[in-house]
């Protein structure tokens, strides 16, 4: 059974903008914390932001300033905004609860390149 169902990736410049969406099951969102996760080629997946149920935002240093996590509750969907993209961004980005975790999605991919 499919829960997680990443989206949005795609082939974008440096300094360019996407916009990543998770929809989940309500049992997966109800959970307190969300997060992104970065996958780059070779290397492990890494937490790129959480957002808990009443607001708190946490970035890696690495996308500070630059992504907004954020979620819709209507519609059990996460969301990442990725601005000012660049090429250490590149990688599979998967989302999925930060306590206790559901099986992994496929992931959407960000490649940037010029």
């Amino acid at each position: 059974q499919v829960q997680l169902v990443e989206s949005g990736g795609g082939l974008v410049q440096p300094g360019g903008s996407l916009r990543l969406s998770c929809a989940t099951s309500g049992s997966i969102f109800r959970s307190n914390v969300m997060g992104w996760y970065r996958q780059a080629p070779g290397k492990q997946r890494d937490l790129v932001a959480t957002l808990s149920r009443g607001g708190s935002e946490n970035y890696a240093d690495s996308v500070k300033g630059r992504f907004t996590i954020s979620r819709d509750n209507a519609k059990n969907t996460l969301y990442l905004q990725m601005n000012d993209i660049k090429p250490a961004d590149t990688g599979v980005f998967y989302c999925n609860e930060w306590q206790h975790k559901a099986s992994w999605g496929q992931g959407t991919q960000v490649t940037v390149s010029s």
